[in-house]
């Protein structure tokens, strides 16, 4: 069974960092976009980052300059480096990736970890 499982969440005043974590338990996803999305109360779940196996990065142009996504595939792990962050950055943090096997897309993902921006 695939699974990926976050970390990292917390409750941090504004201007303030955190790192969050997304294990992956399998090695093929060092050879897939892995992506963070988050989901604010009330509203629907955004694409935030991803970072392709190659090293092509994305970002939502409000977290541009202030997140950073990066990759350790030694332990396959993703990591969403969140400086500055605000209160509109509040929200539950989700991990994904998509899977294509024999034609079939195969979406995963994490269980998510909440984030919360005191101004």
């Amino acid at each position: 069974q695939v699974q990926l499982v976050e970390s990292g969440g917390g409750l941090v005043q504004a201007g303030g960092s955190l790192r969050l974590s997304c294990a992956a338990s399998e090695t093929t996803f060092n050879n897939n976009t892995m992506n963070w999305y988050r989901q604010a109360p009330g509203k629907q779940r955004v694409f935030v980052a991803s970072l392709s196996r190659d090293g092509r990065t994305n970002y939502l142009d409000s977290v541009k300059g202030r997140f950073t996504i990066s990759r350790d595939n030694a332990k396959n792990t993703v990591y969403l480096q969140m400086n500055n962050l605000k209160s509109d950055d509040t929200a539950v943090y989700y991990c994904y990736t998509e899977v294509w096997f024999d034609g079939i897309k195969y979406d995963y993902w994490g269980q998510g970890t909440q984030v919360t921006v005191s101004s």
